[in-house]
């Protein structure tokens, strides 16, 4: 990008995280249910402290800090910058106040638009390259702030609606079927000359065997036929460490799924709703949709799967239910795409899919230096690869190569999945 590309990407960014916060009342931006959801305010801070950190301390000469206590307030876990705030205590900043903590993006907004600016030509393919990682990271955050405050919402006994009235297309959802996809060795990662996290390189050679992939995403009424046929209640289907987790209760429906009067309802960031049996199911564990495609008889589809089968398929990434199209909810199967026999649908957007695959480094893998190798290489442990995007994801920040990550056990996230053979 020119300076002038930049500059409008920059500002787009910039006002769509605070776009999201304007629905909210000062009383809901320091909220922190639990250790995994930030308050707003935070991610508000967070997302101008990285700026401060990454560029002006560097390229601005004589910059002191905004205010010198930000740095320990609003770090996440870049041990590069030193101490900071328990990640479970986010919730207990009373100060800055969210007045303050907007006067300091607008500080660091314009800091940043001049130095856009007037940066010295010789440093300008590091610096623009570094900041459209930097802005991508302000739409993972504005993914998270967009789950972050339905799970603040939820947990408020009155259960308000981030916002009235959003939009449900109604039909039923393309039938299900299993698409076949012949084996072989296939080229993984990204190949294009856009923008990438390193975690989506090397590209590499993979060895792939034939497999099926499902044309489309599980829906709410076909787990909810799970849940009917007892799944939370036979441990056949379960995982060691997910039937501990079904024992203590902490699993017995989806994320969000509330039973009233024997009737089934979802809480949705526009409030609570009568469940759709035709959307994709949403705010599953890992552990959730593995023993479902074991109770189908089914399994989750590895990364390698996913991703050769949309390229083969064709899928575009701007296809899809984005956050841009402000639904903030999934949808029913073909409501975005057009409709025909052999295709895959939903691949990008409505949820993010589970995949069977640890997130591991691909190989030939080299975690970037400095403080920016802290962003994906140091959390390659523990957890399974998600492919595609969610209906709370940006569209510009959607690729078929992505690899999101997470525990095994979190459903805060829009998380979903299709099924393999």
């Amino acid at each position: 990008m020119n300076r002038a590309d930049l500059t409008r990407f920059f500002l787009a960014v910039r006002k769509a995280t605070e776009d999201i916060c304007a629905p909210l009342s000062v009383e809901d931006f320091v909220i922190q249910p639990i250790m995994d959801v930030s308050p707003p305010k935070w991610h508000l801070g967070h997302t101008s402290w990285f700026y401060e950190a990454i560029f002006l301390e560097k390229y601005v000469e004589g910059y002191k800090p905004y205010h010198p206590e930000y740095a320990f307030v609003f770090n996440s876990y870049y041990e590069s910058f030193g101490t900071r705030v328990n990640r479970d205590m986010r919730g207990s900043l009373s100060r800055p106040t969210v007045g303050e903590v907007m006067a300091y993006r607008a500080h660091i907004t314009n800091s940043m638009c001049d130095l856009i600016d007037s940066v010295d030509e010789s440093n300008w393919p590091e610096f623009s390259s570094t900041l459209i990682l930097s802005l991508n990271h302000e739409q993972q955050h504005q993914e998270l702030l967009m789950t972050d405050i339905k799970y603040i919402f939820a947990s408020n006994p009155l259960q308000p609606s981030y916002l009235e009235n959003l939009p449900v297309k109604t039909g039923s959802p393309v039938e299900s079927q299993f698409i076949e996809f012949a084996g072989g060795v296939h080229e993984i990662g990204y190949q294009g000359e856009d923008f990438y996290y390193d975690n989506e390189r090397p590209v590499h050679k993979q060895y792939v065997g034939d497999f099926k992939l499902q044309n489309r995403l599980i829906t709410n009424g076909e787990y909810l036929n799970f849940i009917e046929d007892g799944g939370y209640t036979d441990f056949r289907f379960w995982l060691s460490d997910a039937w501990e987790q079904v024992k203590a209760g902490n699993l017995e429906a989806p994320f969000y799924w509330q039973k009233i009067d024997g009737q089934w309802y979802e809480f949705t960031l526009g409030g609570l709703r009568k469940l759709n049996p035709d959307v994709p199911v949403c705010h599953v564990s890992y552990y959730e949709a593995d023993a479902y495609a074991v109770w189908a008889g089914k399994r989750l589809p590895t990364e390698a799967e996913w991703e050769v089968a949309a390229r083969e398929c064709g899928v575009q990434d701007a296809e899809g239910n984005y956050f841009d199209s402000a639904t903030y909810h999934p949808q029913v199967a073909g409501a975005y795409e057009a409709q025909g026999d052999g295709r895959l649908y939903q691949m990008m957007g409505e949820v993010w899919q589970w995949t069977g695959s640890s997130y591991l480094p691909y190989p030939g893998y080299k975690r970037t230096g400095g403080p920016l190798g802290e962003y994906n290489g140091k959390f390659m442990i523990d957890q399974m690869v998600l492919r595609g995007a969610s209906c709370v994801t940006s569209k510009n920040h959607a690729r078929i190569t992505y690899r999101n990550f997470f525990q095994t056990d979190k459903r805060w996230q829009f998380k979903g999945f299709r099924l393999a053979e």
